[in-house]
Formats: structure tokens, C-alpha cells, sequence
């Protein structure tokens, strides 16, 4: 919606408050450059103007509140020897790991954010759209939390596998990687993000037990959000796509600004335990609703869960996780109405 009181908004949701205004965040990149029609994702995710571009036609298009520049996993790990690979619309993924030993990670080089791989693209649109749009929706990057990078360095199999053989070994390559998201995130806040995506989906309820989570996932990435937010005013958004409230609450106590709820899970019950603990956004499911749904299941669905989460204050309205390509462009528009609808009530 392209608007001057957005960050106010953010803002006041993080201080637990009711934002004046209800924002329309929603993880829908893959969409958004199936919706502009003119470049690939394979295409796009090499060059930042082209990403600024579609972005931009897509939040004046569908009235984001954010720019959402997750893009995909694998920025930070290619100049560090992992083998990825993306194919026309299909993502870029990680299709050869690195060997799990310690001579791999004692020959790890920190690559430079500005210079190596694909990043410095990705800090292009990120100063193109924050120099579009200023402080009128959320610039937003991305990177991945400590123990979700070690698992796209060394494969996840092999990561849990670690756990068990050399625990150790593990927290040394976390360490690694704590510094380096420090300095993806750094770049981004510097390009002009106003916020950054940090991503542990590799560590939420389905991977690993709230005892594992919090042997080897969860100092690691508290770590790193305290030395973010030590240098940085940067907003820490974190998104495990957790669906269970034993882990949502270790995860509220990680210093992150804002935690988004995956698609599973069950938002009066998030609403109960985040009360006066956290920010929380969520949890529209872009699957069986957004893609597969009607239009009028999109509206009573997002009317359902803002209805749920806003009044005690504390709450962003997000997706749960990414929307496909496939989406009907109707159905996003029943979003785009189903917000502005609730910020008439």
C-alpha cells in the first residue's frame, strides 16, 4: 500500500501495541515474477535490476506493504564452494554439500558481500527499491540463521547426523556461520534494508525436539541476533515456520523483532502464548488456501485470523510461507481486499 506510517506500524506491533493500521506482508515471490510475466526466476535472481523492477510493478500491483527479497537460499553459500543450481522458474537449491569434516571447515574463506557471487546484485535491488519507495513499505532482506546455513553447507542429513557423531564440530561450523550472516546482514541493512528475513526452517518442531533446538540451534542464532542488533537498528524477523508452542516460545526468547508462524500452525493458540511476549505475524496457508482456494475462502480466511490476532496487539498480518507461483491472480486480489476490508473495522 505503499504508505509513510508503515515503520511507525512495524514498530508499534513490535512494542506489543495495535498498529493504526493493518500491513499486507506476504511471501510471494515465486507469484510475484510468474505475475510480471517477463523475466524467469532463474533470470531474475541474477540481476538486481530486473528484481527491483518486478517488485516494484508487484507492490504497486497488489499494494504490499513490504519489499520482500528472500529471493533464495543460496547467496551466502556458492562463494563458499557449495554447488547449486536453478532451472527456468525453479528456484536456485543447493544440489552438491560440502564434505562434513573439519579440513572443509578450516579452508572455509569469508567471502565479501559486496564483491562475491550474486550478492552484490541482490544489494543493488535492495538500494533501487528502498531508493523508490524511502520509508513508504518494508525493504527487506534475507539470510539464513546459523545452524539452518550449516545444514545448506553440509547437507541436513548430514548436519543431524553431526549432532550425534561430533557435536562439537557442529557448534564450530554454527560459529562460522554466525559471522557469516553478520556480514550478509550487514550489507543488506547497509544497502538499505529496513528489515531482514532470517530463515531456520531446518530447525523447527519437525526437524529437531525443543531439547535438540536448544542444544545446537538456539544459542547460535541468538547469538547472531544479538550482534546484529548490537551495530544495527535493522528489524530481525525470524521464521522457523514453527507450529508448536513450546518451540515459539524458546524462539521468543531469542531477541528477534518479529516471528512468523508457519502455515500448521493454530493461531488462537499463538495468540494465548504470545500475549505480552513477543511480535508475531502469520499464517494465511498459501497452499490449500491462496492456490487451491476460492477467492471468498482467501477473505474469510485472512478476516479469520486477523479477527483472532490483532486486538491484543503485538501482530503482523503474513503468509505462512512462500506462495506459489500458481496462485490465481483473483486470489491475491481477495487478499489485497480482505486487508484493506479489516482496516475499515
Amino acid at each position: 500500500m505503499a504508505y509513510d506510517g508503515i515503520l511507525e506500524d512495524v514498530r508499534e506491533a513490535i512494542a506489543l501495541q495495535r498498529p493504526g493500521r493493518m500491513n499486507f506482508f506476504a511471501c510471494s515471490e515465486e507469484f510475484d515474477v510468474h505475475w510480471h510475466g517477463k523475466y524467469c526466476y532463474e533470470e531474475l535472481c541474477q540481476d538486481g535490476a530486473k528484481m527491483a523492477e518486478v517488485w516494484t510493478a508487484a507492490i504497486k500491483e497488489f499494494d504490499y506493504d513490504w519489499a520482500w527479497l528472500q529471493v533464495d537460499d543460496c547467496f551466502e553459500l556458492e562463494p563458499l564452494g557449495v554447488t547449486t543450481r536453478g532451472q527456468a522458474d525453479f528456484l536456485r537449491a543447493t544440489v552438491k554439500y560440502l564434505p562434513a569434516t573439519k579440513e572443509t571447515l578450516d579452508n572455509l574463506k569469508m567471502p565479501d558481500p559486496e564483491v562475491d557471487g550474486r550478492m552484490p546484485e541482490k544489494l543493488k535491488a535492495l538500494r533501487l527499491l528502498r531508493e523508490h519507495f524511502g520509508d513508504t513499505v518494508l525493504v527487506t532482506g534475507s539470510c539464513a540463521a546459523p545452524y539452518s546455513c550449516t545444514s545448506l553447507i553440509l547437507g541436513l542429513e548430514e548436519t543431524m547426523v553431526l549432532a550425534l557423531t561430533d557435536p562439537q564440530l557442529l557448534a564450530e561450523f554454527c560459529e562460522f556461520c554466525i559471522e557469516l550472516e553478520y556480514r550478509y546482514i550487514k550489507a543488506q541493512y547497509q544497502a538499505g534494508a529496513h528489515a531482514v528475513w532470517v530463515g531456520d526452517c531446518n530447525a523447527f518442531s519437525g526437524m529437531l525436539s525443543l531439547e535438540q533446538y536448544k542444544q545446537f540451534a538456539f544459542d547460535p542464532c541468538r547469538r547472531l541476533i544479538e550482534k546484529v542488533k548490537r551495530d544495527t537498528d535493522v528489524i530481525v524477523y525470524l521464521h522457523n515456520s514453527e507450529q508448536k508452542i513450546p518451540n515459539l516460545l524458546a524462539q521468543a526468547e531469542l531477541g528477534a523483532d518479529i516471528i512468523n508462524l508457519g502455515p500448521g500452525a493454530d493461531m488462537a493458540e499463538v495468540r494465548q502464548a504470545m500475549t505480552g511476549r513477543g511480535c508475531f505475524s502469520g499464517n494465511l496457508d498459501p497452499i490449500e488456501v491462496l492456490a487451491n482456494g476460492t477467492p471468498e475462502l482467501v477473505a474469510h480466511e485472512t478476516q479469520r485470523i486477523i479477527e483472532i490476532c490483532r486486538e491484543a496487539g503485538g501482530y503482523l498480518f503474513c503468509t505462512g510461507e512462500m506462495n506459489p507461483r500458481g496462485v490465481p491472480v483473483e486470489n491475491m486480489r481477495a487478499l489485497s481486499k480482505a486487508i484493506k476490508n479489516a482496516n475499515t473495522t
